[in-house]
């Protein structure tokens, strides 16, 4: 048989941490560490060697897609089998590409692997699996998307076997600080996104151990804390970023409508210059007139606090603004981000309410199927905004319920422990008192 370091992954898995900063690599690892002892072990053939010293010990062996199961041969000849297994110091979870095993007071002597395990694998000892992980800006903007990479190591080492990006999952995920100070008190929590390393998205390589993450801040502004979470078949870790601030779109858009035929909408984006400089600042969009067709715009030019782009009438109806910013935050680190989309009604004039504009610029009267239809939109809209209106006074009104509620169950736990220690105190005095009589 093939030699078990071809498809031998031996981990002792004591501990998941999280590191920020670049590390010096050091050689080849061959040892596992443990109470300032060095336990070496070794293999040949399809054999390796477990010393007495290792009270626990998780191993991961590669095989062949769909392939059964491996099978372990103690040192005394006997066998582990995934449907044969002494429950109190054995686990096996068995995929369709590997299987981990993690044996607790392992049998000390040789042991053999025997399955269709894939070649051209390591044989390594991880004392402690960690991630590397870029920090996330000082400035976060909603509606940005970042990408942010991390890298596995062992101890101080890379970890360089492709197979093992199927073994471990790295989630993000943000929770509300419930800082009542913020917008997102009391937001549920945001599962933002997977690290991967499969080539897709903006991962760029397949296998290189490069973790990316696409992180899409389109949730509310305010204070948020990041969780990952490390699992593994056997293990999970949650490992927690201090608190970050996502501020509110520093892009705003307010219009001047008008109604009179051949002239023009004037758009205003609006640069709040808080955390952005605005003179950065350029712009690619859509506008969606109320026929559906779409005007493709940019905004390549301009400084200070505000861009004005002309969209011309063509009817009365719902038009709609579709954009993305690209700038630089005050520190000067480039941002992508979309703005909220942004709609707008233009009401017909009174003496025209009937007419349009066709694609040659000729007028012409709205049947009344066309009448009824535009009356329906505008109804619509004014009926979304209406809806958009009430949702924002029911989390306002909810986020009032939820202070007063906090603040209410601490006044209760306040006269309950007031209650509680005063019985106590008068229980005390009384048998005093009983003491005295006696």
């Amino acid at each position: 048989m093939a030699g078990l370091y071809r498809g031998l992954l031996l981990t002792a898995l004591s501990a998941l941490s999280w590191v920020s900063g670049a590390q010096e690599l050091p050689h080849e690892i061959e040892y596992y560490q443990s109470n300032d002892k060095t336990n070496q072990i070794s293999y040949f053939d399809n054999r390796f060697r477990i010393d007495a010293q290792i009270e626990e010990v998780t191993m991961i062996f590669y095989r062949a897609h769909g392939s059964q199961p491996i099978i372990l041969v103690r040192p005394d000849g006997s066998k582990l089998k995934i449907n044969n297994l002494p429950e109190d110091k054995v686990e096996w979870y068995d995929d369709s590409t590997y299987d981990m095993i993690k044996i607790k007071k392992p049998m000390p002597g040789p042991w053999q692997a025997i399955g269709n395990i894939l070649p051209k694998s390591k044989i390594m000892v991880l004392s402690e699996v960690k991630i590397e992980v870029e920090s996330l800006p000082e400035i976060l903007l909603a509606g940005e998307t970042l990408k942010v990479t991390g890298k596995l190591f062992n101890g101080d080492r890379a970890i360089d076997i492709p197979g093992f990006r199927d073994v471990i999952h790295l989630d993000v995920d943000f929770y509300s600080t419930n800082n009542s100070a913020y917008d997102n008190f009391g937001a549920e929590p945001i599962k933002l996104t997977t690290f991967r390393d499969d080539g897709r998205d903006l991962d760029e390589y397949a296998g290189d151990n490069l973790f990316t993450g696409e992180f899409v801040l389109n949730f509310a502004p305010g204070e948020w804390q990041p969780i990952y979470v490390i699992k593994l078949p056997m293990a999970t870790r949650e490992l927690r970023q201090n608190p970050v601030i996502l501020h509110p779109t520093p892009v705003t858009i307010k219009v001047d409508t008008t109604n009179e035929e051949e002239q023009f909408h004037q758009v205003h984006f609006v640069i709040d210059d808080e955390f952005v400089d605005p003179d950065s600042l350029i712009f690619q969009g859509n506008f969606v007139f109320p026929d559906r067709q779409v005007e493709a715009f940019s905004i390549m030019e301009g400084s200070g606090g505000e861009r004005i782009k002309e969209l011309a009438f063509t009817e009365p109806g719902i038009y709609r603004v579709k954009v993305r910013a690209f700038g630089r935050t005050q520190n000067g680190r480039e941002f992508r981000l979309v703005i909220p989309e942004f709609a707008f009604n233009v009401e017909p004039k009174a003496d025209d309410i009937n007419f349009t504009v066709d694609e040659d610029g000729q007028t012409k009267k709205l049947s009344e199927e066309e009448v009824a239809k535009q009356l329906a939109e505008q109804l619509a809209f004014e009926q979304e905004q209406e809806r958009i209106r009430k949702e924002e006074e029911e989390a306002k009104r909810q986020e009032e319920m939820i202070t007063i509620v906090v603040v209410g169950n601490i006044v209760i736990l306040f006269i309950a422990l007031a209650i509680f220690f005063t019985l106590q105190w008068r229980k005390k005095k009384s048998a005093e008192a009983e003491e005295q009589q006696e």
